[in-house]
């Protein structure tokens, strides 16, 4: 077994299955839009129930590979970090929306400034 580094030195192994899980995945895919062409005629509630359980079975079968573990870790690295960010409180949102609003009027109102002076600069030119 050859093994997979993810980042933040968590170590996967990757077996010797998974391109067999793989090739389930795409199996069952395949199943879910073959079948979705198939039976056309029946409803598209009942389709797309069984489109959406052929997806979640697939799902879960990638999920138990090692690129599948790998990204579980990832969501919940990911979910902590979130939980640490400290965010902005209301006054300090307010203010930097403000702030914003206010440099792109001036911007724009310089770009406006600009834009008609050499419009009246070129139609002195041209006559």
């Amino acid at each position: 077994m050859k093994p997979n580094s993810v980042k933040h030195g968590a170590e996967v192994q990757q077996s010797r299955h998974d391109g067999l899980k793989w090739a389930a995945v795409v199996a069952l895919l395949a199943v879910a839009v073959i079948a979705n062409t198939y039976f056309a005629g029946i409803g598209l509630l009942y389709r797309v129930l069984g489109v959406v359980a052929f997806c979640l079975m697939a799902g879960g079968v990638a999920l138990t590979t090692a690129k599948g573990r790998s990204l579980v870790t990832l969501a919940r690295e990911s979910k902590k970090e979130i939980q640490r960010v400290v965010w902005p409180t209301r006054p300090e949102t307010v203010q930097t929306t403000a702030i914003v609003l206010v440099a792109v009027m001036v911007v724009g109102l310089l770009l406006w400034l600009i834009d008609t002076l050499l419009g009246w600069a070129m139609s002195g030119v041209i006559g």
